[in-house]
């Protein structure tokens, strides 16, 4: 059966940051994600996730409100690339995160596709027990970032051959660069190593856009998948007020695997 995580950079803001790995297991979660755990001491967080899986966390982006969005794929900026990815390696390592999420960054062209693919050949030499996400943004969310496309994000990974790097596939922003995320799950699904689900169009409690999501539960637990299905949205309402779909979700779950 999938294991859910809750998304607490976007889930549970109705408490404070520290309060929300708790109120996650309350709620029925598995587990959680964190994108940027720096703001806070990692003793801070191992007493906050008190046992709770971690399932991954992303490298630190550096200046969000300058526009900076990650440096894997910015020419110029491997040291400060490989000093974020040590410094989210050692963390994870300490919070028993098994995966991270490398950020490629604002940057294009073919010098930056040669930097982004040497840094994380450079990332997984460094830490090979750790799995690597690369995570296609949308344009529109996230301009000029580098990696914009799932099957630019397949060709690079297959061009790399590295078991240790794989998609991280989010239902929101296949939607918004393909238009059909089916189709691109069934391109890429041997790639992906985590999955973040939301619902269309606004972004908020998964569920509707044409995606079976008790489809994919399934699927994944058929063919034995070993990551997580982590809920990355904007609640419409109180978090615990629209869980009914994680609710849901777990039953079917449950009866498939009986």
């Amino acid at each position: 059966m999938p294991q859910f995580a809750a998304n607490l950079t976007m889930l549970f803001t109705e408490v404070a940051a520290l309060d929300r790995p708790g109120l996650a297991a309350q709620a029925g979660f598995d587990g959680v994600e964190i994108l940027f755990p720096y703001d806070f001491a990692a003793k801070d967080w191992e007493l906050a996730l008190a046992g709770i899986p971690l399932a991954l966390i992303n490298t630190p982006p550096g200046d969000w409100a300058a526009g900076d969005r990650g440096f894997a794929a910015v020419p110029g900026q491997e040291g400060r690339f490989r000093d974020g990815f040590l410094r989210a390696a050692e963390l994870a390592a300490r919070l028993g995160a098994g995966r991270v999420h490398v950020m490629a960054g604002v940057a294009k062209g073919q010098l930056a596709e040669q930097v982004y693919t040497e840094n994380l050949a450079w990332a997984v030499a460094q830490a090979p027990a750790l799995k690597i996400t690369v995570e296609p943004l949308n344009p529109d969310d996230m301009p000029g970032y580098f990696l914009n496309d799932f099957d630019q994000a397949g060709r690079i990974l297959d061009d790399l051959g590295l078991d240790g790097v794989g998609i991280q596939f989010d239902l929101w922003h296949a939607a918004r660069i393909h238009g059909d995320p089916a189709s691109v799950w069934a391109r890429h699904k041997h790639r992906v190593n985590h999955v973040q689900i939301a619902g269309f169009p606004g972004r908020n409690e998964p569920g509707g856009g044409g995606f079976d999501l008790t489809g994919l539960c399934a699927e994944l637990d058929e063919s034995g998948y070993d990551g997580w299905v982590a809920a990355e949205y904007r609640p419409a309402r109180a978090t615990v007020h629209g869980l009914a779909w994680l609710q849901a979700l777990k039953a079917r779950s449950r009866m498939i695997g009986v």
